[in-house]
Parts: structure tokens; C-alpha cells; sequence
């Protein structure tokens, strides 16, 4: 898909969505030089919160895909913050909306972070309002791709929201969120890594290169979904499993439900999930560079081939001191101390592309995957109800 030209993308409607994969490892360049661009006023405007308040609730919000992001990078940034100062949280915009009052208190300081491709979902911009109506002292930062969009326009002129823009080709035009997805993941990560500038650097020019090495081997991932096979099963530990439901989420997408999708955590899946694995399922896993969670992940695909029940089964991983002796997509060892979730952004790749060839073989348009209009770009035919 990567190497077709748009003529012959065209007519199989995937040119927009195979570029957008394909583009990501360069955005990724793009973000981090918007980040040091924006890293005093970044850091100006965190110590400002940190001075007035001893305590700071931090929710990462948006919905659907975006509310991923928070499920990917909520559980690394919580080992590297403060989190006497910052009490950070992963709650999706579509939760907030109907249960306000359960993450929403006046008394506590809150900085609201919303992830959000258009700025246009309607419990986007109603989460905000919320917020502004139920928090006494609220701060925000809208982390977006449409500088157009309801959550950049609400943003302008207020001292208390920093708007951070993505790159312009992030706003994704195919239905289905890719690079808009890891560049706010890695925008977020930038944010609140205590690492050095330095450090993110080499950390985003090694994951660029893992980025460009799943486009050029793609050929390997077509193979992948050859088989006769119904059911994608994704499973990963931490940050792992709010990456493995956006895997799974991307198949769900492109292929309009024709392919049934689960996702879990290593550990979890065991308990009820796992009924899910049949003859006609096929199993990732995504690896954590962490030796202790790694061991647990491991530990799931070695149990899954020893059960001998799903069609294929499959490692997506670093080479590490200990791997998977079955089938692994293995990316270098020279990435063997890239965080967990800075790697969910080239893991991510490798589910989004599966998606695409996965949406071809079941007859779909990867652009428009669903063009009875039941699902949408950006939601429509949410009511919002009054809250008082």
C-alpha cells in the first residue's frame, strides 16, 4: 500500500488513509519542533499552577480516540511526576458529559487537558463548558489539530488555556484518527516528561526510525492477516492497554464491524476475556520494554501458543534479553530503553496498517469505511442536557 501510487489507491479508496500512516514518522519531527518552540511558555505556564497550588487535579480528556491518548500516556507521566503536586487522571470527554459530577468538583484546582482532532465533537465543547461552570479555579490546555475547530477558537484570548496546535497535516482527513493520535500522545509526553530536551530528542529520532521501519516492511504485516480469521485480539500491560483498545478500535473502523475486535490487558485477559479466542482468531500482544511487565506479557503468549486454540499468534516487541519464541514483528534493539509509551507511538503503526490491509480484504474503503453514515468523522446527534 505504501509503495502504490494514487492511481491505484484511488479506486481502491485508501490514498487518504495510507498517507496519513505513512506520513507520521515526519510529524512526529514536526511535533517535537513545535514543542521546543512552545517549551517556555509550556513551563511558564505549569510553574504559574505549581506557585498558586500545592495540588493540581490533571485530567486528560477527549473521546474516542482521543480519550486513548489519555488511557496510553496517563500511567508512565504518573511515575514521572509529582504527583503530590499533579493527581493525574485519564477521563473521556463522553464520561464527563453524563457523569459530571463525578470527576468535577469546585474545590479542587483542575487543569483540564482536551485531545481533540476538529475541536468540534459535541461533548468536547461541553466538557469545557462544564468545567468552566463547576470548578471555581480552572486552567486548560487544549491540545488540537484544527486550528478552526470550537476548542482552538475557545481557547484564543484566554490567559488560563494554553492552545497547543499540531501540525497541520495531523488533522486527519479519513475517517479514522492516525496521525492526529500519536502526535497529541507525543505532544502530552513532551509536556510532563521530566526527561531532558535532550533525551526527548533521541527518544523521537529513534521512534522516527522505528515509524519508517514498519512502513517499509509492510509486506510482513499483509502476511499477517492472510489466514482464514474472524476475530484481533490486542493485549498489552500499563499504557499497553489503552494502545491495544485503539488498535483494536482501527479495525473496528475500517472495517465496519465485518471483523470482530477485543482488547485487554496481558494480565487481565484471563479473567472472562479470554473466551473470546477461537479457531478463527488472531492474537497481538503488545511487548513492554519494562523487564518486570515484560515478563507478564511474555507469560500471555507463551499461554496463548500452549493452548494451540487461535490461528495465529503474534509479538509486536523490541528484541530485548528475553522474547517470544513464536511469531514476533521485532523492532531493533537499539530501542531496548525507549519508554513504553513513547514506543506505543511506532506500535501503533504497525495496528493501524493491519487495520488498512484488513479493511481492503473485506471488501471496504479504508477512507470511507462506513457510508451509510451511522458513524461519522466527528459525532453527530449527541443531546446536551442542562446541568445544574
Amino acid at each position: 500500500m505504501f509503495t502504490l501510487s494514487q492511481e491505484k489507491l484511488i479506486p481502491l479508496g485508501a490514498s487518504i488513509t495510507t498517507a496519513e500512516i505513512k506520513q507520521q514518522p515526519e510529524l512526529w519531527g514536526e511535533t517535537l519542533a513545535l514543542y521546543k518552540e512552545k517549551r517556555q511558555q509550556i513551563e511558564e505556564f505549569l510553574q504559574n499552577l505549581t506557585e498558586k497550588h500545592e495540588h493540581v487535579r490533571v485530567i486528560f480528556t477527549g473521546a474516542g480516540t482521543s480519550a486513548y491518548v489519555g488511557d496510553t500516556v496517563t500511567p508512565y507521566l504518573k511515575e514521572k511526576v509529582d504527583e503530590k503536586q499533579w493527581d493525574l487522571m485519564s477521563v473521556p470527554t463522553t464520561a464527563i458529559v453524563s457523569n459530571p459530577y463525578q470527576f468535577l468538583k469546585a474545590d479542587i484546582p483542575t487543569l483540564l487537558i482536551s485531545f481533540a482532532r476538529s475541536g468540534n465533537s459535541p461533548e468536547s465543547d461541553r466538557t469545557v463548558e462544564l468545567a468552566a461552570q463547576v470548578v471555581t479555579e480552572l486552567y486548560q490546555i487544549t491540545i488540537t489539530c484544527s486550528k478552526d475547530g470550537k476548542l482552538a477558537q475557545r481557547a484564543k484570548g484566554d490567559e488560563s488555556n494554553l492552545l497547543l496546535l499540531m501540525p497541520e497535516r495531523s488533522n486527519d482527513q479519513g475517517f479514522a484518527m492516525t496521525g492526529s493520535y500519536t502526535c497529541m500522545a507525543l505532544t502530552a509526553l513532551l509536556i510532563f516528561d521530566s526527561l531532558s530536551v535532550e533525551e526527548k530528542l533521541n527518544i523521537v529520532e529513534t521512534i522516527q526510525r522505528l515509524g519508517e521501519s514498519v512502513i517499509s516492511r509492510e509486506a510482513d504485516i499483509e502476511k499477517m492477516i492472510t489466514s482464514d480469521f474472524e476475530r484481533i485480539i490486542y493485549l498489552g500491560s500499563g499504557g499497553f492497554e489503552g494502545l491495544a483498545r485503539e488498535a483494536q478500535l482501527k479495525i473496528l473502523e475500517l472495517t465496519a464491524g465485518k471483523i470482530a475486535t477485543s482488547f485487554d490487558s496481558s494480565l487481565g485477559f484471563r479473567h472472562g476475556p479470554k473466551s473470546f479466542v477461537n479457531e478463527k482468531a488472531i492474537v497481538f500482544v503488545f511487548v513492554s520494554n519494562q523487564p518486570y511487565t515484560r515478563r507478564y506479557d511474555l507469560d500471555m503468549l507463551n499461554e496463548l501458543r500452549q493452548d494451540n486454540i487461535a490461528s495465529y499468534i503474534c509479538a509486536i516487541a523490541v528484541d530485548g534479553d528475553t522474547n517470544y519464541a513464536g511469531d514476533t514483528f521485532l523492532f531493533d534493539r537499539d530501542a531496548s530503553a525507549v519508554p513504553d509509551a513513547y514506543l506505543s507511538l511506532p506500535y501503533v503503526m504497525v495496528g493501524q496498517t493491519l487495520a488498512l490491509f484488513a479493511s481492503i480484504k473485506v471488501g471496504n474503503t479504508p477512507d470511507t469505511p462506513s457510508p451509510s453514515g451511522t458513524v461519522n468523522r466527528v459525532v453527530k446527534g449527541v443531546t446536551i442536557h442542562e446541568y445544574k
